[in-house]
């Protein structure tokens, strides 16, 4: 084994509690690297400020790699090659993506939700009382 030096890039920047949003138009991929709750608030409206939105202001063909998206590409798919009006329309219109434990969570909050609602429009027919969330969840 030789004593070679291992080489690691030093404008290589790593992205940490990321959340990619995607979004196909034109035959293509585009990309926005995010932090992971923002995305979401952003869309209701409680976030305004959109570089608290984004970890780094560029849209991407795949974040991953680092590969940028070419401003005639943009230009073409999307009729401008303003970052922003891209940035907003892959945030607005874009999927993002979920890990298991998120999409597990949103899942089990949701079906609370549900079983609230249920229990608030129905009554025990025999004893003229609401049924339980419990009851309504193991039902």
């Amino acid at each position: 084994m030789g004593g070679g030096k291992i080489f690691q890039p030093s404008n290589k920047i790593r992205l940490t509690n990321v959340s990619i949003v995607r979004l196909r138009k034109g035959g293509k991929r585009f990309e926005v690297a995010c932090y992971k709750n923002k995305v979401t608030e952003w869309r209701t409206g409680v976030e305004k400020d959109i570089d608290e939105v984004l970890q780094i202001h560029q849209v991407y063909t795949n974040v991953s790699k680092g590969e940028v998206a070419k401003a005639d590409v943009l230009q073409k798919c999307f009729k401008t090659d303003d970052a922003d009006k891209v940035i907003n329309e892959i945030l607005m219109k874009g999927e993002q993506q979920v890990s298991d434990k998120e999409r597990h969570h949103q899942l089990d909050n949701m079906f609370r939700d549900i079983a609230t609602v249920v229990v608030e429009m129905c009554i025990n027919p025999n004893t003229q009382q609401q049924y339980t969330v419990t009851m309504v969840e193991k039902a």
